[in-house]
């Protein structure tokens, strides 16, 4: 029986590499998210952080410079502008999400609705909303705010997020063009399933990664613009303290050395923006 067997030695192992698990928070915007998150709980719990009346008018420290009385100094009118950053940046922020809802809402009923009519009424909605498309926003959101009247934050925003929903719109509609014809839509339908059933249990579901990242970067874009209407004096009132405000002051201040009225809300305005670019990235994949 010896010759049966042979000793051919130890059998060489192929070589394994123990392959490292990636962690949790990589490739996540985890700093950006928690600075994000900082930002709001200071700018939404201020009464806890400011430590002077923001609308308070010290014409005895106009134009002070950083101490310890004032972390961030005044600016022209006396007013404490560390006070006044996290103040304003609850109304810059509360602009931001109430037009991003607004805008969110209506591209979806736009783009569903525009999905699931007829070919004329497709047609009819989707020229409405490239003509939206093809007239500056800034324009329609002047337009919008003589209408109203009143330069308030909810009227702001309302007009803001009416006059941001038709990329999103566009979006929506080829997403539930693709997903009207499969299955289980088609059997909603036989089952007696109504268009706000068939869109809340069906396509929301479906179209909503994408319109993630178009809400979160609306968020931005509403921020931007109201900052940019108080810049341009169209905005919120001189004592409706926000970020763009702020910054309309602080015009004058760039010819001057009182750097800091201009450096302060640049920086949270600045680092806000980069922040949810960031994650809005993070959500659309890239």
């Amino acid at each position: 029986m010896g010759d049966r067997f042979e000793v051919v030695g130890i059998r060489k192992m192929p070589d394994v590499r123990l392959v490292k698990k990636e962690k949790w928070y990589q490739g996540k915007p985890v700093f950006s998210a928690i600075l994000l998150g900082i930002i709001f709980a200071g700018c939404f719990a201020c009464e806890l952080v400011m430590t002077k009346d923001p609308s308070y008018l010290d014409l005895q420290h106009c134009n002070a410079p950083l101490g310890k009385e004032f972390l961030f100094g005044t600016d022209t009118l006396g007013r404490d502008i560390f006070s006044m950053i996290w103040y304003g940046g609850r109304v810059s922020l509360l602009i931001g999400v109430v037009s991003a809802v607004i805008s969110t809402g209506i591209a979806i009923f736009v783009g569903a609705v525009s999905a699931c009519a007829p070919a004329w009424a497709d047609a009819l909605l989707m020229r409405f909303t490239e003509i939206i498309l093809s007239i500056p926003s800034l324009l329609l959101v002047l337009f919008l705010q003589a209408v109203f009247r009143n330069n308030t934050v909810f009227s702001i925003s309302a007009a803001i997020g009416m006059t941001g929903w038709a990329a999103m719109a566009k979006v929506v509609r080829s997403e539930v063009l693709q997903m009207r014809k499969c299955g289980y839509v088609v059997a909603s339908k036989c089952m007696g399933g109504g268009f706000f059933h068939i869109l809340w249990e069906h396509f929301f579901p479906g179209f909503m990664p994408t319109v993630m990242f178009m809400a979160i970067m609306d968020i931005r874009s509403a921020i931007l613009a109201e900052s940019t209407l108080s810049f341009m004096g169209l905005g919120l009132p001189v004592e409706m303290v926000s970020w763009g405000s702020m910054l309309s002051l602080a015009e004058k201040a760039i010819l001057t050395n009182y750097w800091w009225i201009l450096f302060f809300p640049g920086i949270f305005l600045i680092v806000t923006l980069l922040c949810i670019t960031r994650i809005g990235e993070y959500y659309s994949g890239g």
